[in-house]
């Protein structure tokens, strides 16, 4: 056995258990739903990269097993192009073939979020018509700040891409510099409940969060919107759907519109 893989299931902070794998040294992660896969070596310190998935989100689920061996030439050769409306996600080696203009470049082998998961797609879907040339927008756990990136290809001239964990900063700022969108978009590592209102007004948000997080911020985001602004929010499971409905209604939202990909459900709303 020279290969030995993990598979981990975030509850509440994603980009930071994919932050911490790739601190110890993981090649690729794959996004099987989810649920997050990777492989290390036979002897890598299991005991300590447990710790530190654990120290991102202490209620990830965490499961080891014996794996054959591992080609990532032929992992590299697997990945391919995300087509979403008017939008493209490519790897570095495939977006030459593109038009820059709608082509978001995320190296898989190290961004912390891709177009693989649904609720980027959702939130991807959602925002097209959205945002229009010349706004400002702001994306909460911007993560990867792939979302950022979308909404500057998308027209926005100014994108705060607001994120609490420090792990995912410089994944973000690598990702914004490749797509030649620095002088749009700008990383703001801290909380995005203090954060947002500092910045108001916006005209867009985008929160691809989890439904805990967002709950409490949609005092926040109601007041930081323009007259016409909407918010788009994601990372919701379907089952959570009537929680998130409720709460939508009670802080004085309406659902415009929403997308729903295998489990995961993601909506635009507005104030009423």
């Amino acid at each position: 056995m020279s290969w030995i893989a993990l598979r981990i299931t975030p509850q509440s902070n994603r980009d930071g258990v994919i932050a911490a794998l790739f601190d110890f040294g993981s090649q690729g992660v794959q996004e099987d739903g989810g649920v997050v896969v990777t492989h290390f070596r036979a002897g890598a310190p299991l005991d300590r990269i447990q710790r530190a998935v654990k120290d991102a989100d202490p209620a990830a689920e965490i499961s080891i097993a014996p794996s054959g061996d591992v080609d990532y030439s032929q992992w590299r050769a697997s990945v391919g192009i995300h087509r979403i409306g008017e939008l493209v996600i490519a790897p570095p080696w495939l977006a030459s073939a593109e038009d820059p203009l709608r082509t978001i470049i995320i190296d898989p082998a190290m961004a912390f979020g891709t177009g693989e998961h649904q609720s980027t797609r959702g939130v991807m879907r959602l925002m097209q018509g959205v945002i229009k040339r010349g706004d400002f927008v702001a994306d909460l756990g911007a993560g990867s700040a792939v979302l950022s990136i979308a909404a500057a290809k998308l027209g926005a001239s100014r994108v705060a891409a607001i994120e609490l964990d420090h792990d995912s900063i410089a994944n973000a700022e690598t990702n914004i510099e490749a797509n030649g969108v620095a002088d749009r978009v700008e990383v703001i590592e801290g909380d995005a409940s203090l954060l947002l209102p500092l910045i108001a007004p916006v005209r867009v948000v985008l929160a691809n969060i989890i439904s805990s997080v967002i709950i409490p911020l949609l005092p926040a985001m109601r007041a930081a919107l323009t007259p016409d602004g909407k918010a788009i929010i994601a990372g919701i499971v379907v089952d959570e759907r009537p929680t998130i409905e409720r709460a939508l209604s009670e802080g004085g939202w309406r659902i415009e519109r929403d997308d729903v990909e295998d489990a995961w459900w993601s909506a635009r709303i507005a104030p009423r």
